[in-house]
């Protein structure tokens, strides 16, 4: 059936209803600005006695796009047709009947799912394509499937719209509430916020992939950890701690976040800025872009450099405090967001820290986070992203140690609880402080305090490591395995669990060719193994030669197999690991300079490595234009243990150039030892 086309005189984009429905009116009624997952209405009003709209006998195409570089492939261009009624679940379209007798209604919604930012709308009618406008795509509280729902709506009034709060600093005692002014909706800062996405390096490196990345809010909390400080990038602050502040602004001076970004859009990165300054602006552009976010002050909050979960201060013989990386802040500020974390799993879901702040550096750039409280409060280490850092802040033990002359250190206090302290944030619907320390972590000093603590500092050192938790068995070598020689190897079972554990183990030796076929056994061990946690043990096992030499192939290998049986768990755990005895040097000594057609001798030695004699010795020669195209071969005979075989070889080159002599050694027991020596001949004059 032919479609027919509607004969639009006009549109109308609705942008002031649909910003109320969609709770942007206050960005103002200049243009549309809609939340993803939610419909919005655009009216087509017809020209008088034209082409009606008839369902069934009219249709056409929406088309959608955003990023320099539109592509299906990535989401960033969708094309879509109508429906009898829009999905909650991917873009669509339905119509029904509009204000007038001569207007249709579209129903427009996105996916829950789409990349945030600014959207071109073309209407296709059988290929004559009309502009309809621009509109502004964030991210939706309000809409179930949106990775940043919220279900209470007093929580999305404080967390997304409030554009007014308080920032936190003092001391645990002395808790000093400081009015901000976040201004998310003011006029240009979305603008800006936008801008922001488009400046980061990312973007730069791959606009395609950053653009169609920003449907993740985890994605684009990270990059606005990064972009917020200016350290590896055209970021929007510049952070100085130094006191001089002479050609910026003072970091107190600050009182909102719209005159930095403003500043930061006209003439690039704004001097200055501290902890609360960072977190504040991210606070802002978080709820601008429909992220839900508050601002959260940790006092006494520590610096962990080296990521071991402990803050260590140093003083000398005397008292005197020595210079050291870590540090404990009176108090340290950052954001937190919400959203859900497929990437992690439902239980690390809600409330999620990242910080603006330059510190340390996180895969190679100045940002942190998020990370989920959740997977603070239980000391998951293996989360993303830098849990480490948070926890550590949050949680790190202080370790005080004096430097004895001698360079020992000498640990004389351990302090628990001075660490993460009256963690605060504004009260959702009030202007009070809520302490949300319980969020973070166990009551400090609790017993589920210190057992989230030893778990957090053990698995992180297995990171440190790069070793997993569980049972963990490896093999170490002998650094010596001489063919012939008696040698120590060792096995290695740890415990990288959080219980105690008792193992059965078992670690073999047998010979084997290189093939894999398996050969005789050489050697064994075994025990009952109780480990403590974290605790770790070394099995020694003796490979004797008296044992392989005689089941030993050609190819001179050993295979060793550890295994560990977890007694409660039956779990077994193996490592396994094949040597390659070395074998003895065949040195090759040319005693005269090599001519064409005169006679040239080499002599030839090798030192019998076994602790038995030799039988039927010998070695075969050969090389090209040396030994006329033949093996030449000189026995020995018998050599006793531990003694050399010597002999001497002529031959008479044939030709002029460089070439290679080749030796084999040969015997009863031990057979295809090789070397060869490159060999100069001389043309006769």
């Amino acid at each position: 059936m032919t479609q027919e086309a509607m004969d639009i005189e006009r549109w109308d984009l609705e942008i002031k209803a649909n910003n109320i429905s969609h709770h942007t009116e206050l960005n103002g009624d200049e243009r549309l600005i809609v939340r993803r997952g939610q419909p919005f209405i655009v009216n087509f009003y017809l020209k008088p006695g034209g082409q009606k709209f008839t369902p069934g006998k009219a249709s056409f195409t929406l088309i959608v796009e955003t990023g320099p570089l539109p592509r299906k492939e990535s989401d960033t261009k969708v094309c879509f047709g109508l429906r009898d009624y829009t999905v909650d679940t991917e873009w669509s379209a339905s119509v029904s009947n509009g204000p007038t007798e001569d207007a249709v209604s579209v129903s427009i919604s996105s996916s829950p799912n789409a990349p945030i930012g600014l959207y071109s709308l073309t209407l296709d009618q059988e290929g004559t394509k009309t502009r309809l406008g621009e509109f502004i795509l964030l991210f939706n509280a309000w809409c179930p499937r949106d990775a940043v729902h919220m279900r209470n709506e007093e929580k999305r009034q404080e967390y997304v719209l409030a554009q007014h709060g308080f920032v936190y600093k003092g001391t645990p005692k002395r808790i000093k509430g400081t009015p901000w002014n976040f201004g998310q909706f003011e006029t240009g800062i979305l603008d800006v916020c936008l801008k922001i996405l488009d400046e980061n390096p990312k973007f730069v490196a791959d606009a395609d992939q950053d653009t169609s990345a920003r449907r993740n809010s985890v994605y684009v909390t990270r990059v606005l950890s990064a972009m917020i400080n200016s350290c590896d990038d055209r970021g929007v602050l510049v952070g100085n701690w130094s006191g001089d502040y002479e050609d910026g602004e003072h970091p107190g001076h600050w009182i909102g976040s719209g005159d930095i970004l403003r500043k930061w859009a006209e003439s690039g990165s704004v001097s200055y800025g501290q902890c609360w300054v960072f977190a504040a602006v991210a606070c802002t552009v978080s709820r601008a872009l429909g992220i839900p976010c508050r601002v959260v002050t940790n006092f006494g909050s520590a610096h962990d450099t080296n990521a071991n979960l402990l803050i260590e201060k140093l003083y000398d013989e005397d008292g005197k405090p020595l210079d050291d990386d870590d540090s404990i802040w009176n108090f340290h500020v950052w954001v937190d967001s919400w959203m859900r974390r497929p990437d992690l799993g439902p239980e690390f879901d809600g409330w999620q820290a990242s910080d603006p702040t330059p510190q340390e550096k996180s895969e190679g750039v100045y940002c942190c986070g998020p990370v989920p409280l959740n997977a603070i409060k239980e000391g998951e280490m293996t989360k993303k992203y830098d849990a480490p850092f948070v926890f550590a802040e949050v949680n790190a033990d202080v370790v005080e140690m004096v430097q004895l002359a001698s360079g020992e250190l000498y640990q004389f206090s351990t302090e628990t609880k001075s660490v993460g302290r009256c963690i605060s944030t504004k009260a959702v619907g009030s202007d009070t402080r809520q302490d949300v320390t319980h969020q973070y972590k166990y009551p400090e000093g609790s017993k589920e305090e210190r057992q989230v603590f030893e778990k957090a500092r053990h698995t992180n050192k297995l990171q440190q490591r790069g070793e997993e938790p569980g049972i963990q068995v490896k093999i170490k070598l002998a650094d010596n395995m001489t063919l012939g020689s008696d040698f120590e190897v060792h096995a290695r079972i740890a415990n990288n669990t959080m219980e105690a554990k008792v193992c059965s183990f078992m670690l073999f030796a047998f010979t084997v060719s290189y093939d894999g076929k398996r050969g005789e056994p050489c050697g064994f061990t075994s025990e009952k193994v109780e480990l403590s946690i974290g605790e770790e043990k070394r099995i020694p096992l003796k490979v004797k030669y008296t044992h392989y030499g005689s089941a030993l192939t050609p190819d001179r290998m050993i295979k060793l197999s550890a295994f560990a049986i977890d007694k409660e768990t039956r779990q077994y755990h193996k490592a396994d690991k094949t040597i390659v005895l070395d074998e003895p040097d065949l040195e090759i000594k040319l005693l005269d300079e090599a001519t064409v057609n005169e006679s040239t001798t080499a002599e030839l030695f090798m030192m019998n490595p076994l602790p038995e004699p030799l039988k039927d010795c010998c070695f075969n020669v050969e090389g090209v234009g040396l030994t006329q195209g033949k093996m030449l071969t000189m026995k020995v005979g018998a050599v006793g243990a531990k003694q050399e075989a010597r002999a001497k070889v002529e031959f008479t080159p044939s030709s002029a150039g460089n070439t290679v002599l080749f030796v084999n050694f040969d015997s009863d027991k031990l057979k295809n030892i090789q070397s060869s020596i490159k060999v100069v001949v001389n043309d006769t004059e």
